[in-house]
């Protein structure tokens, strides 16, 4: 596969140097963190300006997702570490299923930890990871600060040939891939405190970047109530205490009340819930979200109805 000529020769200005930054090897320890932070505080703004197309990108997701898709992250060197922590976070944050999202790095598992700068390089690559793992109604978010990385686009350019949708998330407004993304997601984060380390502003846009599109896709596929996560998973005490905090915040109930609920509902966060709000008895509540696909008002609104 070789990718577009076009896509290959973008320049990126996070390659470009700092004028803000051109002394900061002269500069004393505060000086120079707070130029760090200074040049840290333009990435927000930078992200806002591209939430319109963001929001098409969540939305791609969610229809993804709905229709028994996957969701696929793909990157390398910072990007794919960052896209990785993300994918991982969501199953117990949100208790989904471990293959909703699946991220792809360039160099496999192993260069998560040990750098290999090369496999970003391997466009064919990219392209067999996403023809083997993809398929048709998937969603592909690529992740590069360039906006040019080869395994990326390799692997774009197969998602859209299987039939996926597509989008690139970089930090180069003038990144021109081709028609085989369907949106780009470009942060203008500038010229790096480093120039050339993307692992910087240009990283720290991916994480917001990302953050705000995972958390946005579970409150779309009801993976929250309110801004609750009654979805979370109570693998250990924090997360057990988290549980009943989130009931009786929910609720205003006493903890008491709401152990004896969740002892009710097996444990289940959201049965316990649906059962406080409603007045139904457990099992009644359970039904009611499995036929609402999990969300809590939805299932609400159907024990509400005379009809149900």
């Amino acid at each position: 596969m070789t990718v577009p000529r076009q896509a290959v020769h973008v320049d990126s200005p996070t390659e470009l140097r700092n004028p803000r930054t051109t002394d900061i090897d002269q500069l004393s320890t505060l000086a120079l963190l707070r130029t760090i932070n200074a040049e840290d505080r333009r990435v927000p703004e930078a992200v806002a300006a591209t939430l319109p197309r963001l929001a098409v990108a969540v939305d791609l997701a969610v229809e993804a997702l709905r229709r028994g898709n996957r969701v696929h992250y793909v990157g390398a060197g910072t990007s794919g570490r960052l896209a990785t922590v993300d994918a991982a976070e969501l199953p117990p944050t949100y208790n989904v299923p471990p293959d909703w999202f699946v991220a792809h790095h360039a160099g496999g598992s192993g260069a998560l930890r040990d750098a290999s700068e090369a496999a970003e390089d391997d466009d064919d690559a990219g392209a067999e990871e996403l023809t083997r793992d993809g398929k048709s109604g998937d969603f592909v978010l690529g992740l590069t600060a360039s906006g040019r990385t080869p395994y990326v686009l390799g692997a774009l350019q197969a998602a859209h040939r299987i039939g996926a949708r597509t989008a690139l998330m970089c930090g180069n407004p003038d990144a021109a891939p081709g028609d085989f993304v369907d949106v780009i997601i470009a942060v203008d984060t500038g010229p790096e405190v480093i120039a050339g380390s993307t692992r910087m502003k240009a990283g720290t846009a991916q994480k917001v970047v990302l953050t705000a599109f995972s958390t946005a896709v579970m409150v779309k596929m009801g993976r929250t109530y309110s801004n609750l996560m009654v979805s979370v998973r109570a693998t250990n005490a924090k997360l057990r205490g988290r549980t009943l905090r989130i009931l009786r915040d929910a609720t205003g109930l006493s903890m008491a009340e709401c152990e004896e609920a969740l002892a009710a509902a097996n444990g289940d966060l959201k049965v316990a819930l649906v059962h406080l709000l409603s007045g139904v008895e457990a099992g009644r509540a359970a039904r009611a979200l499995d036929d609402a696909d999990g969300k809590v008002r939805e299932a609400l609104d159907l024990l509400s109805a005379p009809a149900f």
